[in-house]
């Protein structure tokens, strides 16, 4: 099954780069850890899903790329044709002269609908070289213009034409002290549109990752190639295909369909989060080794602490039952065991019934899926995809910190200027104070 990516913005596109480039070098690096004949498999179902192979040159990635401005989609194919292991389609891309400007409204009513019948042809051609369509993953961030504005019109689209493929939005979150004025209101507006048109919200907090380039890579001048680089190995742990499982015998057919099933079996419970162990740079790999017990046991502390990384998490968190709870409460998980000796965790943690809400059916709430392949040269690498309180927190801090610039009405005019009406304001905060409610009330 292949899943189509499409690319929105400067950030939707600097990390569809990484996340291609994670993937091929994940793919043709020489450490595999399986016998030849596995690896090549391997190599060519991760092939069928993400690149289209050419008799001339290498792999190119099944992605469309959109962007308002042309300079870093240009960039991002000369990345890609620099590494000489995979490219973009030369005729993939679409971008204008002039970008967004930061605005949510300019980039939905203006950008977009100009756009969007020349993205949706190449969707399609992308989509008529798939031997069959596992669904699509787009890329965007929260907090611009484009990917925002353009990224939420767009996604709706796909589903208007494509109404039976999955969809899953990773987007960027942005920093709590971010440098665009307006990103509350556009980050409102585009969740809001998303809970509508997509299958599946992930998201990556930027200050998260900046935390894991600092604590876990060492990284002193932190960039956001630094950051989309932990951003993607996160997702390539996710997305990269897998042959086994540990807890679960159904028929696995289509990877992104079935990840968005077990994790978004209800409509209003859509935003998933990541977390990822180990993770280091990459000079300590060679000096570090893991066993399963001690992974498990810090990613379960992770999970119960809402723990972004391992580094600093709190062990006065317990699993606990009653009125005042503290811990993170989960709709499902979905872990991934890559590496060696997938078939000996002890996985029974993470089933522990007061993780999750009384609705969910017992033994319905957790799948293990394993992979023998090494995973980022990492000997053993567990990464958990949730559906979980973990939103709360930057999720009610958005709705408020808007909700403080609406009530004064700052800035409402730059949007209504683009055709928005403050209806549109309204409808957004009051579908994401559901969503919140749901979240807190697991």
């Amino acid at each position: 099954m292949s899943i189509v990516t499409v690319q929105i913005g400067q950030c939707g596109n600097q990390v569809g780069e990484q996340l291609f480039s994670t993937i091929a070098e994940d793919t043709y690096g020489k450490y595999s850890g399986v016998g030849v004949k596995d690896n090549e498999t391997y190599k060519t179902e991760v092939e069928k899903c993400f690149f289209t192979l050419s008799e001339k040159g290498p792999p190119k990635a099944k992605a469309v790329l959109v962007d308002m401005e042309p300079k870093v989609i240009a960039q991002c194919k000369t990345n890609a044709k620099r590494s000489g292991l995979w490219s973009y389609n030369d005729s993939s891309s679409f971008c204008q002269k002039r970008g967004s400007g930061n605005n949510w409204a300019h980039g939905y009513f203006k950008h977009a609908q100009n756009a969007s019948i020349n993205v949706m042809e190449l969707l399609r051609k992308e989509v008529e070289k798939c031997d069959h369509l596992g669904g699509f993953l787009v890329l965007m961030s929260l907090a611009g213009g484009t990917g925002s504005g353009v990224g939420a019109y767009l996604s709706q689209t796909i589903r208007d034409e494509f109404p039976n493929s999955f969809i899953a939005n990773q987007i960027v979150w942005p920093y709590n002290t971010g440098e665009v004025i307006v990103q509350n209101y556009n980050a409102i507006l585009t969740l809001s549109h998303l809970y509508n048109s997509s299958d599946a919200i992930l998201i990556f907090e930027n200050d998260h990752m900046q935390k894991m380039c600092t604590q876990l890579m060492g990284i002193k001048n932190i960039s956001f190639r630094d950051i989309n680089k932990v951003i993607c190995h996160h997702l390539a742990g996710g997305l990269l295909r897998t042959n086994g499982f540990l807890n679960c015998n159904r028929l696995k057919t289509n990877h992104l369909g079935d990840v968005l099933e077990h994790l978004v079996s209800h409509p209003d419970y859509k935003l998933l989060t990541m977390r990822a162990i180990p993770l280091m740079s990459q000079h300590s790999k060679a000096y570090s080794s893991y066993n399963w017990p001690g992974l498990l046991k810090h990613l379960r502390q992770m999970l119960v602490a809402n723990a972004a990384m391992e580094e600093g998490i709190d062990w006065n968190v317990k699993v606990s039952e009653g009125k005042f709870r503290t811990f993170n409460k989960s709709v499902a998980n979905l872990m991934f065991l890559r590496g060696k000796d997938i078939a000996s965790p002890d996985i029974s943690a993470f089933q522990d019934s007061r993780l999750y809400p009384d609705w969910i059916p017992p033994g319905c709430a957790l799948e293990t899926w394993t992979q023998p392949r090494c995973f980022h040269q990492y000997e053993k690498a567990a990464i958990m995809l949730s559906n979980s309180q973990s939103p709360v927190g930057p999720l009610n801090h958005v709705i408020s910190k808007a909700w403080g610039m609406f009530s004064s009405r700052a800035y409402v005019h730059q949007y209504t200027n683009h055709g928005m009406a403050e209806e549109n304001f309204l409808d957004a905060f009051t579908s994401l104070e559901q969503v919140l409610k749901n979240y807190k009330d697991l």
